[in-house]
């Protein structure tokens, strides 16, 4: 069903309270095969590692962020007034939190965690928005007097692509929404992007760190009305964004570079159905329509069947992290075509 916790979430959290602060990463070590972390495999590519290495000669002058915050403008028809280049997108989150007071924060769950850990750490008290059946969006599960709405597109944990018109519903005078669209790289096209729309009121969040492989670098950016990226600037420490972030940034949003990253989310969606098809075959309940790049399942025990498959050396995300899943549900990141059918085949000798 689709509702509301009876209460809202304080700072202080609760007796029950789920761990936020969990993400993917606390999974993987001791030379356990990655299934839990959703960022590719095998990158940086070697055009990309290339100009970072470059960009180590030009580490003794301050960064500048004027070149990268045209790109995205260009890559995104937006000016660069409209932009914040950021240390990848958790900073924006923190910004946002920290510049940002709103009366009703309003974050809809399933999604990832970092934003309400964020609100919180601000001191704001969170209300979650919890979504139903197959976790697709209807805009009234919102409160009207929300007046800060974060959701996720396509949703991290779900991997649920949210029609762009359910989110502009949100959308009202006095109210800012923000859209997490971290993985909409992951769909070929792009078709529900707000990010060269930007209606009135809403904010957009990017990362270079899924697709490009560049988690350990911290680069992203916020896409928002100059106004609200000028309040977000001010609060923002000076160079915030290294050098080495800036040149990716930039490289990413080229042409050549966009094409590439479509022609991997082509390969990706084959993959990932294919992966789906395998799993619902066996049985499990896999979120349909799944569009980025992990599925999101129903395991009964699923934390008895993530621990075993750490025995045999497959790392997967527990679920139970999330507000709004519970104990029987993993995400599972898509890999290879190999690699998916190893993990196909040790699930298979655990009876699934």
């Amino acid at each position: 069903m689709i509702g509301h916790w009876p209460a809202a979430v304080g700072p202080d959290g609760d007796a029950d309270e789920v761990d936020l602060r969990h993400h993917g990463d606390a999974e993987v070590g001791d030379g356990l095969a990655d299934f839990a972390v959703n960022v590719r495999t095998g990158m940086p590519p070697a055009w990309l590692a290339d100009r970072l290495r470059a960009s180590v000669a030009d580490l003794a002058g301050y960064p500048d962020p004027r070149p990268a915050r045209r790109a995205v403008g260009r890559r995104h028809g937006r000016a660069a007034e409209e932009v914040l280049l950021t240390a990848g997108a958790a900073e924006a989150f923190v910004l946002l939190a920290r510049v940002l007071k709103p009366r009703k924060a309003v974050v809809v769950h399933p999604q990832f965690t970092e934003p309400e850990a964020a609100l919180r750490a601000a001191g704001h008290t969170v209300e979650r928005a919890v979504l139903g059946k197959d976790f697709t969006l209807d805009p009234a599960v919102v409160p009207d007097d929300a007046d800060l709405v974060v959701v996720g597109n396509p949703t991290n944990p779900t991997s649920v692509l949210h029609p762009a018109a359910a989110i502009t519903a949100l959308a009202r005078p006095g109210r800012t929404v923000v859209v997490d669209e971290a993985f909409m790289d992951c769909v070929p096209g792009e078709p529900e992007t707000l990010a060269t729309r930007l209606p009135a009121g809403i904010a957009v969040i990017r990362s270079l760190t899924k697709t490009w492989g560049l988690a350990g670098l911290r680069a992203g950016y916020l896409l928002a009305d100059r106004h609200l990226v000028e309040r977000l600037a001010e609060a923002q420490p000076l160079w915030a964004v290294s050098t080495p972030a800036l040149v990716a940034i930039e490289a990413c949003c080229e042409p050549q570079a966009i094409a590439e990253a479509e022609a991997w989310a082509a390969e990706l969606a084959a993959e990932r159905d294919r992966l789906a098809g395998e799993l619902t075959a066996r049985g499990l309940y896999v979120v349909p329509e799944a569009r980025a790049s992990f599925l999101c399942l129903r395991v009964p025990d699923a934390l008895g069947i993530r621990a075993l498959l750490r025995q045999r050396g497959y790392a997967v995300r527990r679920g139970d992290t999330f507000p709004g899943l519970g104990s029987d549900w993993l995400r599972i990141s898509v890999r290879d075509r190999p690699s998916n059918d190893a993990l196909l085949e040790v699930l298979g000798e655990l009876g699934i």
